[in-house]
């Protein structure tokens, strides 16, 4: 590429490109639907061309928030500003510099290819005089040349996602908003599309994204842990991993892990047990592997030796959501 030419999915100053200094920021960000707090004190920023996940259960608040800071919603207390606006008081203009793909299938199945890209090019006033070189670039993206005319309803999922995404980027804006955007999509699907964000970031495009694979929030720059509209914990994947858990995890393999994990919890110096697969995960308090070998032994279930282990995302995830709720019980 030369260097007069750009990238269509770059971003630069004429393009609106948001001012130095985070790109997304949010203080004391809350909604609320009458009595039930959706989103509770939202602190966050985040920086140009950074990837951030966020993760957490059903219900958490993930949607809520991607809608407010897309200013579909307004905040029932605190703020928030993206790319330089004000998502209470400027909604218009904060729609006008992201881009957002929902959860849910977002392009027109009964269309093709090439007639969602132009419906979304004059929904995004995409200048004429780039509109064939936006297209072009959407088409390749989605790796689509050649079935430009195909319906969009026939094809696989991965293919309508990169497609989707194409869309969202169109008007090349300095912020992408991704809600779920993998959902019921295969594996390598989902890695492909992972390639393209990282691409666009790149580039300079801030992106948030919710999901719930904890594979993929190993390919954001940090990940934000939310519980009952809550942070409760943000970080880049290994700066998570190294928190402190509250004891030693260890994992072993087990014939009955279902019988195993009912007979270790509860007993003295286990604080957890999860079935992985085949193995078990089992924190412990204090002692060690004879904790958990001497509580399976009373149970009558025999394991293979307990070797310790590193905790992954989803240990540390469980771990700071059961503490979390915890300290909100005895409050």
């Amino acid at each position: 590429m030369s260097a007069n030419r750009r990238d269509p999915a770059s971003v630069n100053a004429a393009d609106g490109q948001p001012p130095e200094g985070p790109v997304v920021v949010t203080s004391g960000l809350t909604k609320r639907f009458g009595s039930f707090t959706a989103v509770d004190r939202l602190d966050l920023s985040i920086a140009r061309g950074e990837v951030v996940g966020f993760i957490g259960p059903n219900g958490a608040g993930k949607s809520t928030t991607i809608r407010l800071l897309c200013g579909l919603l307004a905040p029932s207390a605190g703020s928030a500003t993206v790319a330089g606006f004000d998502v209470g008081t400027q909604p218009e203009a904060v729609r006008a510099h992201i881009g957002y793909m929902s959860q849910k299938f977002s392009l027109y199945g009964d269309l093709t290819c090439r007639e969602n890209l132009r419906f979304f090019a004059g929904i995004y006033r995409v200048p004429r005089d780039v509109l064939d070189e936006r297209m072009a670039f959407a088409i390749s993206m989605a790796g689509l040349e050649g079935r430009e005319d195909a319906l969009v309803g026939t094809l696989a999922g991965g293919w309508r996602q990169r497609l989707a995404l194409g869309c969202a980027i169109l008007h090349r804006p300095p912020v992408l908003f991704l809600d779920e955007p993998t959902s019921g999509v295969e594996p390598q699907a989902r890695r492909r599309f992972w390639d393209l964000i990282h691409r666009l970031a790149g580039d300079g495009v801030t992106v948030l994204v919710s999901t719930h694979y904890m594979d993929e929030a190993e390919y954001c720059n940090r990940i934000a842990l939310i519980d009952a509209g809550r942070l409760i914990a943000i970080g880049s994947p290994g700066e998570l991993r190294a928190q402190q858990l509250g004891g030693t995890l260890f994992e072993c393999a087990c014939p009955a892990p279902g019988e195993a994990v009912a007979a270790l919890r509860g007993q003295p110096g286990v604080l957890d047990a999860s079935i992985f697969g085949d193995r078990l995960h089992v924190l412990v308090a204090n002692g060690g592997a004879d904790t958990i070998v001497q509580a399976l032994a009373r149970a009558g279930i025999d394991a293979q030796p307990p070797l310790e282990i590193r905790p992954s995302l989803e240990d540390v995830f469980v771990q700071l959501v059961e503490r979390t709720e915890r300290a909100r019980s005895a409050a």
